[in-house]
């Protein structure tokens, strides 16, 4: 049994799920067997002389993850909590904070917090580096370890120590942990626009933005101006999901070609006749956490001159993972394919650049806290397009040479300055026709200016 899989890294956050065809599985070179003898003879030597007793399970699954881990940073052994993570993300809830994170040296990485949830609410943010958990260093746990310490049951209270570079100190915060339900959709209506955001790709998640567009028009009555589809700290899901999410935009063209080893093994994927929304305009929020499969939507809107694309560059994540089932409760995530938009270029380590790049000013921390991407990850796999490591190397983040503080921005009622910028652009272009014509042309010369005044609150 196997699944293909869109995800921004090997963390908590899980994600996909597309049969795997039998030609993408490698075909295994009998003699590789041989090689085997020397693995045989490291296993035998520790069996025979460590120290303490050792189990068998606790050297196999040592070798495996160490053999996975050889490869790049997606493919890994799922087990135990990280099986579990996977079950949760497609299927239930559970008792935590709401976070995603990875292992970075030994040390317990935020990827991204999920909305409406304690983690959130606290003001943790990706990038964050998690060091105690009520007091007591986590540093040499295991992933699963620091997980398990996270969870527990609703209502109990834990304190953590999150380290934030550009802090000078360390950040004391108290949570009660909550029943996380996976919540993939809200939407919601400012003016005569409607936002849709979409934090993560599990089950259902094109059938839940087809309601949200419905019920923004219930809501308002009739149409409205435009939509704004926030993709920002989406760290991907089911490939299927996010094809089926970009059918809503478009009644034409592909949406992403999924690509294997051999030349032969291309699968591509198209949009039906239909636009959900009557053609209405598109602006897609982007961030450095906007990953794999959300990459596939905003890709697909933006080449098919669907959407504009504003925000910051995305994470860069041009892989697909397949599950394939070992047993009851044991998976290989293994890499078995790249993606590429619709005009074939591959994301994988760039990203996906904002047609405008809108910085985050109502962030204190924006221009401190450091970006992290798929070309910061060892072993990331590399572009066959060979992009040029100055473009890998420089801050993406727009040098914005305006003057307002998120202090200035919240009394002027803005808290959330990208999405505020993305309702006013809507607002500001003189209508949808206007909006239409320049998702369509590819032309930002009519797109407000940064430097220029700040558009007034509606």
């Amino acid at each position: 049994m196997s699944r293909a899989l869109l995800q921004a890294t090997a963390i908590a956050a899980a994600l996909a799920a597309v049969p795997l065809t039998t030609s993408a599985m490698a075909q295994v070179d009998t003699s590789s067997y041989r090689d085997l003898d020397q693995f045989m003879d490291v296993y035998n030597l520790i069996k025979a002389n460590y120290v303490d007793k050792v189990d068998n399970k606790v050297l196999v699954k040592g070798a495996i993850d160490g053999m996975l881990a050889a490869l790049d940073p997606h493919s890994s052994y799922e087990t135990g909590v990280d099986f579990e993570n996977l079950r949760i993300q497609t299927e239930g809830n559970y008792g935590g904070l709401g976070l995603s994170v990875s292992m970075e040296d030994g040390a317990v990485k935020v990827i991204a917090p999920q909305e409406d949830t304690p983690a959130w609410r606290a003001g943790i943010k990706s990038g964050d580096y998690i060091t105690h958990i009520n007091g007591k260093l986590l540093y040499g746990l295991t992933l699963d370890e620091a997980i398990s310490q996270m969870r527990g049951k609703p209502g109990t209270k834990i304190d953590i120590t999150i380290v934030r570079r550009g802090r000078e100190k360390p950040i004391e915060v108290a949570l009660t942990r909550e029943v996380i339900v996976q919540k993939p959709v809200k939407w919601d209506v400012k003016g005569d626009v409607g936002i849709i955001n979409v934090n993560t790709f599990s089950e259902n998640t094109g059938e839940y933005v087809r309601q949200a567009i419905a019920g923004i028009k219930a809501k308002l009555g009739h149409d409205p101006l435009g939509y704004v589809v926030d993709l920002r700290d989406n760290g991907g899901g089911l490939l299927n999901e996010a094809v089926s999410m970009a059918d809503m935009f478009l009644d034409h063209g592909e949406i992403v070609s999924q690509r294997g080893r051999e030349k032969t093994d291309i699968q591509r994927y198209f949009a039906r006749p239909g636009d959900a929304t009557g053609g209405k305009p598109v602006v897609v929020l982007t961030n450095a956490g906007t990953a794999s499969a959300s990459e596939i939507v905003a890709g697909a809107l933006q080449d098919q001159h669907r959407a504009l694309i504003i925000g910051d560059k995305t994470f860069g994540k041009g892989s697909v993972q397949s599950l394939l089932r070992l047993g009851p409760t044991s998976e290989v995530r293994l890499t078995t394919a790249r993606y590429y938009t619709p005009s074939g270029r591959s994301v994988q380590e760039g990203g996906i650049d904002p047609d405008l790049a809108v910085p985050q000013l109502s962030d204190p921390d924006y221009k401190t806290r450091p970006v992290f991407r798929e070309d910061d990850l060892r072993r990331h796999l590399i572009n066959e397009a060979k992009v040029d490591d100055s473009v890998l190397e420089e801050d993406t983040r727009p040098d914005t040479r305006r003057s307002e503080t998120p202090e200035q921005l919240k009394k002027r009622g803005v808290d959330d300055y990208q999405l505020y910028y993305a309702l006013q652009t809507i607002a500001r272009l003189g209508g949808p026709q206007q909006v239409a014509l320049i998702a369509k042309i590819g032309t930002r010369s009519a797109v407000p200016d940064l430097d220029a005044p700040p558009p007034k609150q509606p």
